[in-house]
């Protein structure tokens, strides 16, 4: 299946009206130069011959081998990956493109369907990878440097080792993958082809979102009870990939007696599940002096007796419907990457210069945002729905993020460079706050900065309390799905069980709003990826304060850890900043730098 490291960020777009400039679409020829081109031919060709040919040279040989041989063998495994990441992504960027488009949904299906045939016998590997002793992998990587740098990929396979089924079912499994695919592409062309009117005006779902952010309430309003409504037209779609994909799950987990529904995602994302409960705890009990507390704020600011949920994303009413062409936007982010250090705006000049970026909204074209490293050996690309929102402009930070990460982990290689969840949003809420603090230092007055800083407590509000209530969203379907099929009325219900807890007393819910549990594409692609949000705001508030605190070095510091990739743990790379997640105090550090801006804006009430 085509991975994104990310999934489809849930972000707000608008309806494509404005001029905004000249928007930079993909140039994907640095993958391939058209479906049909003869390189991409020969590589499925070569992955064809070469799997077969690396099956018959190592099956049932692993534990034989020796530390050259060894090596060899995880070389041209890499290989492996290396050509098969780079057809999906090729298929799979074309795709998201243009989702409804049916010869792109078929080439990426026929590519997919060819790579999982091709891959099949290369399931031996991991397992007998794991069956190895630990001694003697050990003794191995001491006498090969050069293996030795593949030990984070050998630790991450073998942690995998206790929930291992037999070989044949392995193989089952991987042959079977296909069909969870198609699930998720019914959902992907599903949303896509949904239809919105709003005001007697057609939209796609990004251009009826992006009316929850606009000034007029009675706009906000009819976009609102429109989402619903379509929703519940097609809820029962939704439910039953949901339903589907979950008992899935569960059939895997419980055959690989996993201990929880959230141990996979745990495993994957090489973080302890204690860290990520400490997480989710300090969240939820962070909930009054974060969400709770703001909302109450912008609920007198916005002249209101009771918040609706349309009110959730409102521009406060001394904040101007500002129009940001892509121009400004780029000059604003790239001002702040270079102030922070030259070598970042170097890294994120070709996005903008090379075809990196595909950013305007079209129909048919997959919502949200993503930055998808495709392979080591080219570059990443970064997809943006961008019409002119202040909260475009963090989004293009935010995706930038991600492309200079991409880039700068690409020197470990394949298998090394994929940053596990732990770390997998730094780069990009870094890119963020860099942006954000920016533009705080040239706020001239008290109320362009009053609407910068609450835009900035929304947004992380948005990236902290709203994807922990995603989260526990997750946890309580999976739950629920084990004990049974559920309904709509189910989910829905499971839905509203975590929105008044996160979003607090200011706020009542509109008819229909139990179903927006149905849009959000994380819940269907990366179940109980949404922590990494939360866990990367968190981290990066706690790095920022140390960068505030003594900045000599702390630049070279940050590009060591990103370079990294996927090659350390967390608590190796945190500890030249002082820092570790694993403390049960880390988190409370992060939350207490979003009280201390609400403490600000409450403040400049006084």
């Amino acid at each position: 299946m085509f991975q994104l490291p990310f999934p489809l960020r849930d972000v707000t777009a608008d309806t494509g009206a404005k001029d905004l400039g000249d928007l930079p679409e993909w140039d994907l020829t640095d993958l391939y130069t058209s479906p049909d081109a003869p390189e991409l031919q020969a590589d499925l060709d070569w992955l064809e011959q070469e799997c077969a040919a690396f099956a018959a040279d190592y099956e049932g040989k692993l534990a034989d081998l020796d530390a050259a041989g060894l090596l060899e063998c995880v070389q041209r495994n890499e290989k492996i990956s290396t050509k098969a990441g780079r057809v999906m992504s090729y298929a799979g960027l074309r795709y998201y493109q243009m989702t409804v488009d049916a010869d792109r949904a078929k080439f990426m299906s026929d590519c997919q369907e060819a790579i999982t045939n091709f891959t099949t016998p290369l399931v031996f590997y991991s397992l007998e990878l794991n069956r190895i002793d630990d001694d003697k992998l050990a003794a191995m990587q001491a006498e090969n440097a050069d293996l030795a740098r593949y030990k984070p990929v050998f630790d991450r396979t073998r942690a995998m080792k206790p929930y291992q089924l037999s070989d044949e079912l392995e193989k089952f499994l991987h042959d079977l993958s296909v069909t969870a695919d198609a699930w998720e592409k019914l959902f992907d062309e599903t949303i896509a082809g949904l239809g919105f009117e709003v005001d007697g005006e057609p939209y796609n779902i990004e251009g009826t979102l992006n009316f929850l952010t606009e000034q007029d309430r009675s706009k906000r309003e009819a976009a609102a009870r429109e989402l619903a409504t379509v929703f519940g037209a097609n809820i029962k779609t939704f439910a039953r990939v949901h339903n589907t994909l979950a008992k899935e799950k569960e059939v895997v987990d419980r055959w690989r007696t996993m201990p929880t529904a959230q141990t996979a995602r745990h495993l994957s994302n090489d973080v302890e599940p204690e860290v990520v409960e400490a997480l989710r705890d300090a969240v939820v009990k962070a909930y009054p002096k974060l969400s709770h507390r703001y909302y109450e704020l912008k609920r007198k600011w916005l002249g209101l007796d009771r918040m609706q949920v349309w009110d959730r994303n409102a521009p406060l009413p001394m904040e101007s419907t500002k129009v940001v062409d892509w121009e400004a936007a780029t000059n604003t982010v790239m001002e702040a990457y270079n102030a922070f250090d030259p070598r970042m705006g170097e890294i994120a000049d070709p996005f903008f210069t090379k075809g990196w970026i595909d950013a305007g909204v079209k129909p048919g074209k997959a919502p949200g945002a993503f930055a998808h490293p495709t392979v080591t050996e080219v570059h990443p690309y970064v997809m943006l729905n961008y019409l002119g929102k202040p909260r475009d402009v963090m989004t293009l930070a935010h995706e930038l993020g991600h492309g200079v990460h991409q880039v700068l982990a690409a020197e470990q290689g394949e298998m090394l460079s994929s940053t596990p969840l732990t770390l997998a949003e730094t780069a990009s809420v870094f890119g963020e706050m860099l942006t954000f603090r920016k533009m705080l230092e040239k706020a001239e007055t008290k109320e362009e900065r009053k609407i910068l800083l609450a835009g900035k407590v929304e947004d992380m509000i948005n990236t902290v309390v709203r994807q922990i209530a995603f989260y526990d969203f997750e946890c309580k379907l999976h739950a629920a799905r084990r004990e049974g099929e559920l309904t709509p009325d189910d989910i829905n219900d499971l839905w509203m069980s975590v929105q008044a807890e996160s979003l607090g007393d200011s706020f009542d819910f509109m008819e229909g709003y139990e179903t927006f549990w149905a849009y959000i594409p994380h819940f269907v692609h990366s179940p109980f990826y949404v922590y990494a949000y939360a866990f990367g705001d968190g981290l990066v508030n706690a790095l920022y304060a140390v960068y505030e605190e003594n900045p000599e070095g702390f630049q070279d510091k940050y590009f060591d850890l990103l370079k990294a990739g996927g090659s350390k743990h967390h608590k190796e790379l945190l500890a030249p900043f002082g820092l570790d997640a694993s403390d049960p105090t880390f988190w409370d550090k992060g939350l207490s730098m979003i009280s201390g801006m609400i403490d600000e804006l409450e403040a400049m009430e006084d």
